[in-house]
């Protein structure tokens, strides 16, 4: 049986506005860690935050160029959760009403082009970030917060899960990137985190329509460990992988079913396991495009 990956992209692109979104203060990427606040963006009581004329212009700009309907009516709405870095424990982002929404952008994959339908573009402030004393969070004895970026104006463009591989999630995202610098919104610098995306995909049966269980993974701004890992599988190794992990069946079927020996079929899934988890090593994302999420707690146990 044949598995296509069914992929939706929700691109976060930081707006190139001098201030940020409802206060004055710079958004300048590298300043000292909390010398761009004020008690508006750090959330204190009383305050009264005041759009961005610029960042709404940018919206709506954006939408335009991406084939979007702009909405003559836009609200703004909490997105409550609680993080270190979010200083209100809620985020001010849209939802029902967003700056644009029901647009298209054209990618061009191996001379064949394929439109991918946006659900949605709207406007939100961005959270401040936490700053490990050591290496990562686990070697670190603590962790300040740097709010400087708290409230930095952002773009959330999410596509419709049209995409059906790494190839085209990538297409898609160099499109985009593209179109944002040429309009001039952003300066869609990944390494420093103007761009980057959240990646929600799952795993169907090819030729059929249901979805299937979804999974999403945030902050990726990489590709091309994925493109590279989907074929680095021989073609029996994936199809045993896939029937014992994605079709749930017992080897001794897989075994019948192939017309090979137990043996190789249990040689042909620890191969699978030891290749996967290399290529997890170089790139996280990965596990999105080979759906590891369902065998995280398998790989986690596995000896190196």
């Amino acid at each position: 049986m044949k598995y296509e990956a069914v992929i939706g992209l929700e691109i976060h692109c930081e707006l190139k506005t001098k201030t940020k979104i409802f206060c004055g203060c710079a958004t300048g990427f590298g300043a000292e860690q909390n010398t761009h606040v004020c008690p508006v963006c750090l959330g204190l009581p009383g305050v009264l935050p005041t759009v961005n004329k610029r960042v709404v212009e940018f919206g709506i700009k954006a939408g335009l160029a991406t084939n979007c309907t702009i909405n003559k009516y836009s609200k703004f709405d909490r997105k409550n959760y609680y993080y270190p870095d979010l200083p209100k424990n809620w985020q001010t982002s849209q939802y029902d009403l967003p700056i644009a929404e029901h647009g298209w952008v054209d990618i061009d994959v191996d001379g064949e082009k394929k439109r991918i339908r946006l659900t949605r573009i709207h406007m939100e402030e961005d959270a401040g970030k936490l700053v490990h004393s050591g290496t990562t969070i686990k070697d670190s004895a603590t962790s300040n917060v740097d709010y400087n970026r708290t409230g930095v104006p952002l773009l959330e463009i999410v596509s419709e899960p049209d995409l059906r591989s790494a190839e085209e999630a990538r297409a898609y995202m160099e499109k985009i990137k593209a179109i944002m610098e040429y309009i001039d919104v952003s300066n869609c610098r990944m390494e420093e985190g103007n761009l980057r995306a959240d990646i929600n995909v799952s795993l169907r049966p090819a030729g059929t329509k249901e979805l299937g269980t979804r999974t999403e993974m945030k902050n990726i701004n990489s590709f091309k460990n994925l493109e590279d890992a989907i074929t680095s599988l021989p073609p029996k190794c994936r199809e045993v992988f896939m029937m014992s992990y994605i079709e749930n069946l017992p080897n001794k079927d897989i075994s019948a079913r192939l017309g090979i020996s137990l043996s190789t079929v249990e040689n042909h899934i620890y191969s699978a396991l030891k290749q996967l988890r290399v290529a997890l090593a170089k790139d996280k994302a990965f596990l999105l495009f080979t759906l590891l999420p369902y065998l995280g707690d398998l790989l986690r146990g596995m000896p190196d």
